[in-house]
């Protein structure tokens, strides 16, 4: 898996009502947990899946490098994030 990154017309951004990580795309919102707002936010098109996963090791106790993978997967296919080999 390369390099992740938000697709150009995806933005997340914190909801101060709900007080929670929301990804906004064209017409959909989705709320996003802390864990998927944090491995979102390193989606910046600089670090491969490996150094996301890495970083967020540095600030959680326990990842799972599959759950991370199969999230970006995921997002992925709901076109929320685009991968380039990096």
């Amino acid at each position: 898996m390369g390099v992740p990154t938000l697709a150009p017309h995806v933005r997340l951004r914190h909801d101060a009502a709900r007080d929670q990580y929301v990804l906004l795309g064209p017409e959909t919102v989705a709320v996003l947990n802390g864990t998927s707002a944090a491995i979102l936010r390193l989606c910046d098109g600089q670090r491969s899946v490996a150094e996301i996963i890495a970083e967020l090791r540095g600030t959680y106790e326990h990842v799972a490098e599959d759950d991370v993978r199969g999230f970006l997967s995921r997002m992925a296919a709901r076109h929320y994030v685009e991968i380039t080999d990096g």
